[in-house]
Protein backbone atom coordinates (compact mmCIF):
# COMPACT_ATOMS: atom_id res chain seq x y z
CA UNK A 1 0.00 0.00 0.00
CA UNK A 2 1.35 3.30 -0.69
CA UNK A 3 0.45 6.93 0.70
CA UNK A 4 0.73 10.32 -1.03
CA UNK A 5 1.76 12.60 1.44
CA UNK A 6 0.54 15.95 -1.18
CA UNK A 7 0.96 19.33 -0.33
CA UNK A 8 1.98 18.32 3.11
CA UNK A 9 5.95 17.88 4.20
CA UNK A 10 4.74 15.30 6.61
CA UNK A 11 2.07 13.23 8.38
CA UNK A 12 2.29 12.00 12.05
CA UNK A 13 2.16 8.27 12.48
CA UNK A 14 -1.11 8.33 14.75
CA UNK A 15 -2.86 10.49 11.89
CA UNK A 16 -1.87 8.06 9.23
CA UNK A 17 -3.25 4.56 10.88
CA UNK A 18 -6.68 6.69 11.83
CA UNK A 19 -6.65 8.28 7.94
CA UNK A 20 -5.82 4.24 6.07
CA UNK A 21 -8.84 2.85 8.64
CA UNK A 22 -5.92 0.70 10.09
CA UNK A 23 -7.19 2.22 13.68
CA UNK A 24 -10.86 2.64 14.50
CA UNK A 25 -9.77 5.56 16.36
CA UNK A 26 -7.20 8.00 17.49
CA UNK A 27 -6.83 6.49 20.71
CA UNK A 28 -6.91 3.21 19.30
CA UNK A 29 -3.91 4.05 16.93
CA UNK A 30 -1.75 5.36 19.77
CA UNK A 31 -2.62 2.16 21.73
CA UNK A 32 -1.39 0.28 18.87
CA UNK A 33 2.16 2.21 18.53
CA UNK A 34 2.49 2.03 22.74
CA UNK A 35 2.01 -1.29 22.33
CA UNK A 36 5.06 -1.95 20.08
CA UNK A 37 2.43 -3.50 17.05
CA UNK A 38 3.86 -0.65 14.57
CA UNK A 39 7.61 -0.63 13.09
CA UNK A 40 9.04 2.39 11.19
CA UNK A 41 11.56 1.24 8.59
CA UNK A 42 11.63 -2.18 10.27
CA UNK A 43 12.07 -0.64 14.06
CA UNK A 44 9.15 -0.82 16.67
CA UNK A 45 8.38 3.02 16.69
CA UNK A 46 6.13 4.19 20.19
CA UNK A 47 6.17 8.09 19.33
CA UNK A 48 2.60 8.60 18.81
CA UNK A 49 2.98 11.64 16.71
CA UNK A 50 6.09 10.49 15.14
CA UNK A 51 6.62 12.70 11.80
CA UNK A 52 6.69 10.56 8.74
CA UNK A 53 8.33 11.63 5.82
CA UNK A 54 9.15 10.17 1.80
CA UNK A 55 10.58 7.17 1.73
CA UNK A 56 9.49 5.79 4.88
CA UNK A 57 7.48 2.29 5.09
CA UNK A 58 5.14 1.95 7.85
CA UNK A 59 4.63 -1.90 8.82
CA UNK A 60 1.38 -3.16 10.89
CA UNK A 61 0.08 -6.83 11.08
CA UNK A 62 0.59 -8.09 7.34
CA UNK A 63 0.11 -4.10 6.02
CA UNK A 64 3.11 -2.37 4.92
CA UNK A 65 2.59 1.96 3.65
CA UNK A 66 4.99 3.39 2.03
CA UNK A 67 5.29 7.15 2.29
CA UNK A 68 5.46 9.31 -1.04
CA UNK A 69 5.58 12.78 -2.40
CA UNK A 70 2.67 13.10 -5.33
CA UNK A 71 4.03 14.81 -8.53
Amino acid sequence: MEFSLQEQAFIELNKLLKLLNIAESGGYANQMIINGEVYLNNKIETRKRCKLKPGDTVSISNTEITIYIKH
